[in-house]
């Protein structure tokens, strides 16, 4: 019990109860003896207050909370000071920290991660829309409601985009777990530094783990300044690539090569959310509400059962080919020949490819693998397929891939494949020159059985990975462009006798 129980705050608030305490302040229960309502009141510590500056930006938070409006935003009801001591009042939450139940629950389901992430991307872009850049995302200041919504609260180190602020130079402002590269730093921080938090916060609840451990909070910093992000998908393998690779820009080490704002990181995730759905067959916990509130053109697409404890997705005849007709992840109403085939997952742009851009590859063969219908890959028709020859024993050789034409050259982030043979292994490879030639028939390592690298002249840009039926392989980002981009197969799925290819893609 807090020694403030019953105390009355501005002649309206009754404290009841302490529910929460932070550096600054500390939160209480109350009741609002006018309207009859249960609140929250955020009550600043006595010594904090005798400092102006943590004065200062608890007023500040008043002033920016007030301006907000929006049903992922916590709200604000009231401020003013009693006894010397600053006090805002907002809405009571009666539920838990986000924090709280990825604790108790551990990782969550990849759909309801991505509901949640999407709820959190449109509170604050309602708040930097107000011009505020939240500085502190995190779980811990994300409150699930009774009815299982996402609120961001707590904007105390927030700061105007349109301001300097108080912060002096060189100070890190934020919780080390989920700390941008540039606040660790103590740099300019902006709207991009709450998306990379938001990308740590996604990462926490597909892995129910934060992405750096260390001794101390300064070193979590510096991990986040130079250690590269842990592949999501290597810690959870269900893990879509489309959402690892919204993770992967969410958290890209420079501001620049992150979304540019919440309203583009919200469409892809809205976009990932019905491809989630859509996969799994159902929708679970806040998933549901958020599938129902997609724009038209996604939520069109879904019909959802009316059931809450166990909602399930209804397919019609015509929602069979749904993520054909979602903007970002099409795969129809492409243009044929061209190598520009509408949007791309992750906000990926594509790569303008010529029609005849795919050339199969077989050094260690006879230099031929079914050539004539290598156009069928880039045809944008992915009801048709390249198919190599037919190996009845295994792939014995080397290995036998594709190489795709780039002239005059390309820096490719990914490469996007769509197979009705997955489960083979591939890696890609790059080389800037001409095409590296082939060895010449049978020259591949003895007995054939071994996998090898392809012929000397390219340089491998990815690890070998089993590729799904619809599948992004990332790429190491080349330090000149580059002309060719090989798919390079060295084993196939024990049940397969051929690769078949239905579309590739490039990605910058």
């Amino acid at each position: 019990m807090s020694n403030l129980d019953g105390t009355l705050i501005g002649e309206r608030y009754r404290l009841e109860t302490q529910v929460g305490s932070g550096g600054m302040s500390t939160v209480h229960r109350a009741l609002d003896e006018k309207l009859q309502r249960a609140v929250a009141v955020k009550l600043m510590h006595t010594t904090t207050a005798a400092d102006a500056d943590h004065l200062e930006r608890f007023r500040r938070e008043a002033r920016a909370v007030a301006s907000l409006s929006n049903p992922n935003l916590v709200g604000v009801i009231d401020a003013g000071e009693e006894g010397g001591r600053p006090y805002i009042v907002l809405e009571y939450i009666d539920g838990e920290t986000l924090k709280a139940r990825i604790r108790r629950n551990g990782r969550l389901e990849v759909s309801e991660a991505v509901a949640y992430a999407i709820e959190i991307a449109r509170g604050l872009t309602a708040a930097h829309a107000a011009g505020i850049v939240h500085r502190d995302v995190k779980p811990q200041n994300v409150l699930i409601d009774a009815d299982g919504r996402a609120k961001v609260t707590d904007f105390g180190i927030a700061r105007s985009l349109h301001e300097d602020g108080l912060t002096a130079d060189g100070r890190v402002i934020g919780t080390t777990d989920y700390v941008s590269p540039e606040q660790a730093l103590g740099e300019s921080v902006g709207r991009e530094s709450d998306i990379y938090s938001l990308g740590v916060v996604l990462f926490e609840m597909l892995t129910g783990r934060v992405p750096f451990s260390a001794d101390n909070p300064v070193a979590v910093a510096m991990c986040h300044v130079r250690n590269p992000m842990p592949d999501v998908r290597a810690l959870r393998p269900e893990v879509s690539a489309t959402v690892a690779s919204i993770l992967d820009r969410c958290t890209a080490k420079d501001p620049a090569d992150r979304y540019p704002n919440f309203e583009a990181l919200t469409a892809d995730l809205e976009a990932a959310l019905a491809l989630e759905a859509s996969r799994s067959g159902q929708a679970v916990g806040q998933a549901t509400s958020v599938l129902e509130s997609l724009p038209p053109q996604a939520r069109d697409k879904v019909h959802l059962g009316a059931s809450r404890r166990g909602p399930r997705l209804l397919w019609t005849g015509g929602l069979i080919i749904l993520l054909a007709s979602l903007g970002v992840f099409a795969w129809s109403g492409l243009h044929r020949g061209t190598g520009v085939r509408g949007s791309s997952p992750a906000g990926l742009g594509p790569i303008r490819l010529a029609s005849e851009a795919a050339h199969p590859y077989d050094p260690f063969g006879d230099s031929t693998e079914h050539n004539a219908e290598s156009i069928l890959m880039l045809d944008g028709d992915p009801n048709t397929a390249w198919a190599s020859e037919s190996y009845f024993s295994g792939l014995q050789k080397g290995g036998v891939g594709v190489a795709i034409d780039a002239a005059p050259g390309a820096r490719a982030a990914a490469v996007e494949l769509r197979t009705s043979t997955p489960g083979f292994t591939a890696s890609i490879w790059t080389a800037s020159g001409e095409l590296p030639q082939n060895n010449g028939p049978n020259a591949g390592p003895a007995g054939g059985a071994p996998a090898s690298d392809p012929p000397a002249g390219w340089s491998r840009v990815s690890s070998p990975q089993k590729v799904t039926a619809r599948d992004l392989v990332r790429i190491a980002k080349p330090t000149a462009p580059q002309r060719w981009y090989l798919i390079w197969v060295t084993a196939l799925a024990p049940d397969q006798k051929q690769l078949k290819l239905n579309e590739v893609r490039l990605l910058r």
